[in-house]
C-alpha cells in the first residue's frame, strides 16, 4: 500500500509538472517545479494529464519571436522531466534542415513535415516510440487545411497538446491556407506580439524588392528573414504598399 499510494503521489506531481508546462508555453514565461515531498518513487512511466490535450495556435508576424518562444516552452517540459516532439516545414532550411532555430542564438533538432506528411501518423508513431507530453510545430501557416484536420485529431484521439507557431497573413495581406485552418480548428490561440518602427503593435508583413521598396505581388511562400520582410501596423503597411 505505501508503494502505491507513492505512485499515485508521483503520478500527481507528473500531472502538476505538464499543466506548468503547459501554462507557461501559452504565456511565454518559464516555470520553477518544486514536489513538496522528496523521495517518493517514481511511476514506471510519465502519467500525463489526458484533459489537457488541446490544439493552440500561436501566431504573429515576422520577427515576433515565434521560434524562441517555442524553444522556451519545450525547455520547460525537459526541464520539468517530460519529453516533447518538434516538428518544422521541411523546406524552410535557413537553420539548417531539420532544425528550429531563433534569431537570438538558440536552436533544436526537429522532424520535417511537407504538404505529403501525415502528421497524424507521424506523431502516433512518435507516441509509440515512448511517453511524449506535447508537440510543437513551427512554421505552422506551411500547413495544409488536411494536416489541420490531423493536428486536430491528434489531440482528440491520441490525446496530446499540439502547439502551433506560424505567421497569421502574408505580405499581401491575405491569411496563409494553414493559418486559416488553426484559426478555425485551435482550440486556443495567442497572439505573439512586436512593435511597427512607430512603436504601435505590428500585425502585417511587408516583402522588399531588390530596390528596397515593398511588393505588392508574387508567390505566397518566398523564405527570407530581415533582408526580405519587415513587421508593420496596419497603417504603414498602407503606406509602404502604396494603398492610399
Amino acid at each position: 500500500m505505501p508503494a502505491r499510494r507513492g505512485a499515485r503521489r508521483a503520478g500527481r506531481a507528473a500531472n502538476r509538472r505538464h499543466e506548468l508546462a503547459i501554462g507557461a508555453a501559452c504565456t511565454g514565461r518559464p516555470f520553477a517545479f518544486r514536489p513538496r515531498r522528496r523521495g517518493l518513487p517514481a511511476p514506471p512511466a510519465p502519467r500525463y494529464c489526458l484533459a489537457m490535450a488541446k490544439l493552440y495556435f500561436h501566431y504573429s508576424t515576422m520577427n515576433a519571436g515565434k521560434s524562441t518562444n517555442l524553444l522556451q516552452a519545450a525547455h520547460n517540459y525537459l526541464e520539468g522531466g517530460m519529453q516533447t516532439y518538434l516538428l518544422t516545414a521541411r523546406h524552410d532550411s535557413r537553420a539548417g534542415q531539420g532544425r528550429i532555430a531563433s534569431r537570438i542564438g538558440i536552436g533544436q533538432a526537429a522532424d520535417t513535415f511537407d504538404a505529403a506528411t501525415d502528421l497524424f501518423a507521424q506523431i502516433a508513431a512518435r507516441l509509440a516510440a515512448g511517453p511524449c507530453a506535447c508537440v510543437f510545430l513551427d512554421e505552422a501557416q506551411f500547413l495544409t487545411r488536411d494536416q489541420v484536420w490531423q493536428l486536430a485529431r491528434a489531440v482528440d484521439d491520441l490525446q496530446v497538446p499540439v502547439m502551433c507557431y506560424g505567421l497569421r497573413v502574408d505580405f499581401r495581406g491575405e491569411l496563409f491556407p494553414g493559418s486559416a485552418a488553426l484559426l478555425a480548428l485551435a482550440d486556443e490561440m495567442r497572439e505573439v506580439r512586436t512593435i511597427c518602427h512607430c512603436g504601435k503593435k505590428a500585425t502585417m508583413v511587408v516583402r522588399k524588392g531588390p530596390d528596397g521598396r515593398a511588393l505588392r505581388d508574387g508567390e505566397q511562400v518566398q523564405i527570407g528573414g530581415n533582408e526580405t520582410y519587415v513587421s508593420l501596423c496596419r497603417r504603414h503597411w498602407r503606406e509602404a504598399v502604396g494603398d492610399s
